[in-house]
Formats: C-alpha cells, sequence, structure tokens
C-alpha cells in the first residue's frame, strides 16, 4: 500500500515559475559599484516592478508555485530581489528578501455598499425585455442617446 501511494506522486503537476526568479548565477555576475542598469537588463531582463517614488529602485518579484487538488496553490519560494541604482545608472545595493521576510494580510470579508444597484429576481429576469434589437448598434431600443447621432 504504501509503495502504490509513493508512487502517486509523479501524477502531481510540475512546480510553476511566476514573475521574474533571479538565479543564484545571475546573482554572482551583479556586481555593485560596477553593473549598470543596461548590464543588469541584458543580464535577467527587465523588471518587474519600479519602486513607487524612484526610478533608480527596481524590483524583481517572482516565486514557484504548485497546484493541489482542491485547495489554493502551494507556495513553493517567494523571492523579491531590489536593486538600487545612482542617478549615474551604477548599481550601489542588492537586497534578496523571501518568504520568510513577508508579512501576513488579513483580507476583511465585506462589500463596498453600491446603493441603487440592487436588483430583486424579477426585475432582472425581465429587465431586458426589449432592449435589444438584431442588426442595432445602439440607439433608442437599447437606451443609449434616443434621437441622438451615432458616434463615430
Amino acid at each position: 500500500m504504501a509503495l502504490l501511494l509513493a508512487g502517486c506522486g509523479w501524477l502531481a503537476p510540475a512546480p510553476t515559475v511566476r514573475g521574474n526568479h533571479v538565479g543564484a548565477d545571475a546573482m554572482k555576475q551583479l556586481v555593485p559599484g560596477r553593473s549598470t542598469k543596461a548590464d543588469v537588463t541584458a543580464l535577467i531582463g527587465s523588471p518587474t516592478a519600479h519602486a513607487t517614488f524612484d526610478d533608480n529602485t527596481w524590483l524583481y518579484i517572482g516565486e514557484r508555485t504548485q497546484p493541489r487538488v482542491g485547495q489554493r496553490l502551494a507556495v513553493l519560494t517567494q523571492q523579491v530581489v531590489e536593486l538600487r541604482f545612482n542617478d549615474q545608472g551604477v548599481l550601489q545595493r542588492i537586497d534578496v528578501m523571501n518568504k520568510k521576510n513577508g508579512l501576513p494580510v488579513t483580507v476583511i470579508a465585506r462589500t463596498t455598499p453600491s446603493p441603487g444597484t440592487e436588483a430583486n429576481f424579477f426585475q432582472q429576469l425581465f429587465g431586458n425585455i426589449g432592449r435589444y434589437v438584431p442588426g442595432s448598434t445602439g440607439g433608442a431600443a437599447s437606451g443609449i442617446g434616443a434621437g441622438a447621432p451615432a458616434p463615430y
């Protein structure tokens, strides 16, 4: 029985790389004080994002995930590589953050109220009768701009 269960591991889907994962070999080639923005782009590609208020801070964000049956994706690894450049475009500092550096975030399960959009079952069921006219591009039958010329 144990041998049979151990053999089921090959049925699991392969992990998927999401984002821009920077490998250890590429990290070794980045030299603070010498590497430029052009060197970094040629080596590991364009950044995933720039810092909000600083174009000289590049972020490479990546993770490896694996689907699990009936559950959320399993996050195997997470990595954020932060590269800081000076005003001349020369690399000054490299920071690598992983899953351990993450902060827990609680998601609030509520909805934003939007009054006036609640429709009961019958309004939803019969509300669109007469609004669609085959071959029409908009107009009085669809409830848009009755009597107005069609936009170009």
